[in-house]
């Protein structure tokens, strides 16, 4: 039975992965075992590992919901200085979705449902709401 995810990037300096994660994620670490690594649940049984190392090339991207791609974009674009950052959408998909690179070269993304109602639903279940 799996029960919960973790996802790892690695970075060449943690603390500027750090910081930049948190930015990111609107958030400090939920949990930092030891030096070098450091944790984020992103949601209830998903973490997401920023690790010093060498960054995994031609991983991901790990696509982060969330509820407006325009706004976390420009924030994002803001308050990173993401500068490649095109939101995409197509008719057969329900969401919207766009994938841009951390500043080790590591691919991440957001998307957002479509539909509203269904963007609720998920977030209910999820969260257990």
């Amino acid at each position: 039975m799996i029960f919960e995810i973790t996802n790892q990037v690695r970075v060449t300096n943690l603390k500027e992965g750090r910081k930049w994660y948190e930015t990111l994620l609107n958030k400090k670490p939920d949990f930092i075992p030891h030096d070098g690594f450091v944790e984020w649940e992103i949601i209830p049984g998903f973490w997401l590992q920023v690790a010093e190392g060498t960054p995994s090339e031609a991983s991901g991207p790990l696509r982060l919901g969330v509820t407006d791609i325009i706004a976390e974009r420009d924030r994002l674009v803001k308050e990173l200085g993401i500068d490649e950052f095109e939101i995409y959408s197509r008719e057969e998909v329900s969401a919207k979705w766009g994938t841009f690179t951390d500043s080790w070269g590591n691919r991440l993304g957001l998307f957002e449902y479509l539909d509203k109602k269904e963007e609720n639903e998920r977030i209910k279940s999820i969260l257990g709401v």
